[in-house]
Formats: structure tokens, C-alpha cells, sequence
């Protein structure tokens, strides 16, 4: 499945003194293979841009495809379309309302008309998938749990709609390091073993580089990059003009190759600038 924007416009206070065009003329393919990472700064868009993925927002002008449907032409049933587009809101955990876990991930699929013996399987393999005990964990309350275990709880009740494509917009804010290392590793396992498309919202250039096979870069409500995490970070000028800037490890490893100039110096991971460093040590004695 993919989801097109075509000349997609969104206008907020249209026609009034203080109209602001929040997108300009997106045009933009996701595909179901994609780790996708959105990054820009603060008012870039991108908050609004993902809201028009699963028919949240509906665009000021162009359209919006869902496999091959526009999803806000007269008729659209927007009820599947989110329920193959999930979204992942920033503090999700806010959304907890029932008195269990299980009540809670059980929500959507109950509004789906889906039998009881449907609905508790999706549970249970929607807690399997983000790490949370089923026998253990159901019945307890989801405001006894820490902050990362809210915050699985709220992605395992989208997983439960059974998503084909996955939103989250800035995941692991306000969670401790143990907490966000968690998210973050069964986002990859939700994209690498599940099939899933992940379309990531953060300000961590770290994290996008570690998870994305593909970052989009907005500014002033337009797309301006689009490529693979090695394309991107490699324009660290162009990112330092709109704002934004590389992983630490990208830019230590581009100062020191100015010395060293044999270095490569498009590094995105620790791991990758170790194995760089140990070959330069290696091949050259007189460093």
C-alpha cells in the first residue's frame, strides 16, 4: 500500500486577514517499504503534514491517496482509512482512559465490530509486539505503569486496527533513556520483521539516522529534501541555513577529516565512525 499527495495546499484562517499557508503544493509518494524520518524545525509543518495522511485534515486544495483512493472525495470511508493508517500522537499516553490495559488496546478493534475471540487475539499480539507481558499486564490499570510502558500501551492500541502504514509524531518525548531506547527498538522491529511503514516525526537527528531508510526535510511548509539518511546529512550546510543540524557523530567525524583527509567523513553512527577510525589507525602508521 502507499499514500500519494498530489499539489496538496493547507491554508489556515483561509480568506481572512491572518491566512497562513501551513503546506505549499506537497507532492509526495510513501511507500509500504519505507522508514520514513520527518524532520524541521518547530512551525516547519510537519505536525500538519501527518495529520493529512489518514484524513485528520482535509487539504485547502489537491488530494490525498490511500492505495488508490482519495480519501476525502464525497463518500471516502475515513473509518478504514485510519484504520490502515495509524497515527501516533506526541504523548499518546494522555489518550489512556480505560480502567486496564486490556480495555484500552481493546478499544479500536471493539469499534471495528470485530467478535470477542478477533478482539482478544488482536490484543494479545499488539502487546506482543511492543515488549508487554499479556497474562501479567492486562487487567492492571494503565495509569499505574511508568512513562514507557504508557506510552507502549497507546501504540499497542493503534497496532490493534492492524495498521499498514504507522505515524508517530515524536515518540519518545519526556521519556527517559531506557524508555525511548525501548520505543524505538520495536519500531524497527515493527518495520524490519512486521512489514510495517513508519513514518517518524522527531527532532533527534541520532534517532533518524539510526532508523530511517529515508528523510524528508520540511521548511516554511514545503518539502525541501528528500532522500536517503547518508544524502541528507551529507548537506550540513543547507541544514545549518533552515535550522536544523546533523548527528554528533556526523559532524565530529566532518571536522576531523579535515586533517585526515583519506577519512570518510559521511558517518551517521558511532558504530560507523569506530570502524572508520580503526581502518585509518590500521592502514596508516605515521597518524
Amino acid at each position: 500500500m502507499k499514500i500519494e499527495l498530489r499539489n496538496v495546499d493547507y491554508i489556515y484562517n483561509k480568506g481572512k486577514p491572518f491566512e497562513v499557508y501551513a503546506l505549499k503544493d506537497i507532492n509526495l509518494i510513501i511507500n509500504q517499504k519505507d522508514f520514513i524520518g520527518l524532520i524541521g524545525h518547530t512551525g516547519s509543518g510537519k505536525s500538519t503534514l501527518v495529520q493529512h495522511l489518514n484524513g485528520l485534515y482535509k487539504p485547502s486544495r489537491g488530494q490525498v491517496l490511500v492505495g488508490d483512493k482519495d480519501i476525502n472525495a464525497k463518500g471516502a470511508d475515513l473509518k478504514e482509512v485510519r484504520q490502515k493508517v495509524g497515527l501516533v500522537f506526541q504523548y499518546p499516553e494522555h489518550q489512556l482512559f480505560e480502567e486496564t490495559i486490556y480495555k484500552d488496546i481493546a478499544y479500536g478493534p471493539i469499534n471495528m465490530g470485530l467478535s470477542e475471540a478477533d478482539i482478544e487475539d488482536r490484543v494479545i499480539d499488539a502487546m506482543n509486539l511492543v515488549g508487554l507481558d499479556y497474562e501479567k499486564m492486562k487487567d492492571k490499570s494503565p495509569f499505574e505503569l511508568s512513562g514507557g510502558q504508557k506510552r507502549r500501551v497507546a501504540i499497542a492500541g493503534v497496532l490493534a486496527m492492524h495498521p499498514r502504514i504507522l505515524i508517530l509524531d515524536e515518540p519518545t518525548a519526556g521519556l527517559d533513556p531506557k524508555g525511548r531506547d525501548e520505543i524505538l527498538d520495536y519500531l524497527t522491529h515493527l518495520h524490519d520483521e512486521v512489514g510495517i511503514c513508519i513514518v517518524l516525526v522527531s527532532h533527534s537527528m541520532e534517532d533518524i539516522a539510526k532508523l530511517a531508510n529515508r528523510i524528508l526535510v520540511m521548511d516554511n511548509g514545503e518539502i525541501v529534501m528528500d532522500g536517503s539518511p547518508q544524502e541528507i546529512f551529507d548537506k550540513d550546510m543547507e541544514l545549518s541555513q533552515i535550522g536544523l543540524g546533523v548527528p554528533q557523530i556526523t559532524e565530529f567525524m566532518k571536522r576531523i577529516s579535515k586533517k585526515y583527509k583519506s577519512l570518510n567523513d559521511n558517518i551517521l553512527t558511532v558504530q560507523e565512525a569506530f570502524d572508520e577510525i580503526d581502518k585509518l589507525l590500521g592502514g596508516k602508521k605515521d597518524v
